[in-house]
């Protein structure tokens, strides 16, 4: 299945996340078994032994490609690269942190091959997530603002378990944390978003790399700019070619 052509690309930032990367690798090649798939492991220069423990995993999976960063340059640079080095139509994403079960992935999939072309992304909404009070509490007023100011029917927009149609996302503007306003975007090049809800799971090894305090710092001039794109935006209506 390897040397196939992948209907499927599953993209996976990872920074410091030795102990976690290559048993998520794994499970993601459980949970889409029988599938003509990839993954794309993006190691954005983590510090640690992540990368070697990754490439040591591709000996038992060869779904499994491993592109490094330079330097650190983000997640949202991370996912990038990953997209635009797949070769599936389809793009799955998880966090590199194991608390996205990748068992809720084919259903995403599914969901997003069964819909028509407008539909663009099927977005994960964790039911019952496994974070602090601190930080739910945090996520529940960014979501609602961010919704409030943009007019996107995202609930969770932070979740990383998200499955896109690559063409698509070729399409939109990149900035440094465009992740969590993929659904904003969609909607701005006129596609639709469907959603679904997923399981959450505690964070298994290793650390947060986000704090309450550096999300509100990043979120006040990623929104106004998002705002601003908006307000930017026009569509040419139907395009025909004479």
């Amino acid at each position: 299945m390897s040397q196939a052509m992948p209907q499927i690309s599953v993209v996976v930032p990872v920074h410091d996340e030795e102990g976690a990367a290559g048993d998520l690798a794994r499970e993601i090649a459980g949970a889409l078994q029988g599938r003509a798939f990839e993954m794309i492991f993006v190691d954005d220069a983590s510090r640690d032994g992540t990368r070697a423990e990754l490439a040591a995993a591709r000996a038992a999976l060869p779904q499994l490609r491993v592109l490094a960063h330079g330097a650190n340059a983000g997640q949202s640079r991370a996912v990038r690269t990953g997209v635009l080095a797949a070769r599936g139509e389809i793009i799955l994403t998880l966090d590199g942190d194991g608390q996205n079960p990748p068992g809720d992935g084919p259903a995403l999939i599914d969901l997003l091959l069964a819909s028509p072309p407008e539909v663009a992304l099927v977005g994960g909404r964790r039911a019952k997530r496994q974070d602090s009070q601190a930080k739910l509490w945090a996520s529940r007023w960014a979501n609602r603002i961010r919704k409030r100011l943009l007019g996107d029917d995202a609930d969770d927009t932070g979740c990383g378990l998200k499955a896109f149609r690559r063409e698509a996302y070729l399409r939109l503007p990149y900035f440094d944390h465009m992740h969590r306003y993929l659904p904003a975007l969609m909607i701005r090049e006129g596609y639709r978003n469907l959603y679904l809800d997923v399981s959450h799971r505690p964070r298994g090894v290793g650390r947060s790399k986000y704090t309450n305090w550096s999300r509100l710092k990043a979120s006040v001039s990623d929104l106004l700019g998002v705002i601003w794109l908006k307000s930017r935006a026009r569509r040419p209506g139907q395009v025909v070619e004479l």
